[in-house]
């Protein structure tokens, strides 16, 4: 077959790709955790499917997602491999949405959304618990369609998602509080820290209420405080920041952008049980801040 005979089936399967991608970007991300990787993942499997022949596939989707899922288990792998020389935590890429305004991208990767929170345990998983559980309890992949990707039974695989969704309800703190609830305690955490007010903000925070902080480069060290009167203490420091805030909405869930000099300075994410705030997870990267897509999201003055 010539090029110019080549030209349009490839043109034909290029839009076919392009139809899919918002669901394999999705599906990337949540075994991934980066956008960057996803999107190489992503690109990936377009040039695989240029080179395969396809002409018996008869679900494109299935077959791009099963190729996905392989890249995504070897990029895992090499995580895993190279995770002891890493230092300090760091936080998954986060899905920023200014408050009712979501693009259709955002939407495709919000769908069955998983928290930051739960991203941050599904980084503790092996490559293989993550694949399962995420396919299977995120996608409805079928545990036959898993196994051969993951080199086991679908029994095997069955067991693989189950002690990985043991880990992740024991690991994770119980979403038993409705949206709106927790935007009012988003809220009065916000307005606490604006005016300096640590005895309404304490009344916020579950007494065993968790930090975690993401510096990156600039502070490539671990950054965990635990504790209500500890998180208060470090609330203090916030202050001067506090007029900067603007509610948002971060992966699929209530939160704070925080900007500075116009400009995005660090983004907060809080996970609540028990009527109260159980977790706050930072992003304070300015390199990974620059590359989120805020989706017109701008400082309270603006």
């Amino acid at each position: 077959m010539t090029e110019s005979q080549q030209a349009p089936e490839i043109d034909e399967l290029a839009q076919r790709f392009e139809v899919e991608r918002p669901h394999l970007r999705a599906v990337a991300y949540r075994m991934l955790g980066s956008f960057a990787d996803a999107d190489d993942v992503v690109q990936d499997a377009w040039l695989r499917l240029r080179r395969a022949d396809t002409s018996d596939v008869e679900n494109l989707r299935g077959w791009l997602t099963t190729v996905v899922a392989r890249l995504c288990l070897d990029a895992l792998r090499t995580r895993k491999a190279r995770r002891e020389d890493l230092v300090g935590f760091r936080l998954p890429d986060a899905i920023v949405t200014p408050d009712d305004h979501l693009n259709p991208e955002q939407q495709a990767l919000l769908a069955d959304s998983i928290g930051l929170a739960m991203l941050v345990v599904l980084d503790e998983l092996s490559p293989p618990e993550r694949l399962a559980f995420v396919l299977h309890d995120v996608f409805a992949v079928p545990f036959t369609d898993i196994a051969p990707i993951v080199e086991r039974s679908p029994q095997a695989a069955r067991q693989l998602a189950s002690r990985a969704r043991r880990r992740v309800q024991h690991a994770a703190p119980s979403e038993d509080v409705d949206v709106a609830r927790q935007r009012e305690l988003v809220d009065a955490f916000l307005a606490a820290s604006r005016a300096g007010d640590f005895d309404a903000l304490i009344v916020t925070l579950d007494p065993d209420v968790v930090l975690r902080a993401d510096y990156g480069r600039a502070l490539p060290i671990p950054t965990e405080i635990r504790g209500a009167r500890n998180v208060i203490a470090q609330a203090a420091s916030f202050r001067n920041l506090a007029p900067g805030a603007r509610r948002a909405t971060i992966n699929g869930a209530p939160g704070i952008v925080v900007f500075s000099a116009g400009k995005p300075y660090a983004l907060f994410s809080i996970t609540t049980r028990n009527d109260r705030i159980a977790e706050i997870f930072i992003l304070a990267d300015p390199e990974r801040l620059a590359r989120i897509d805020f989706g017109g999201l701008a400082p309270a003055s603006a």
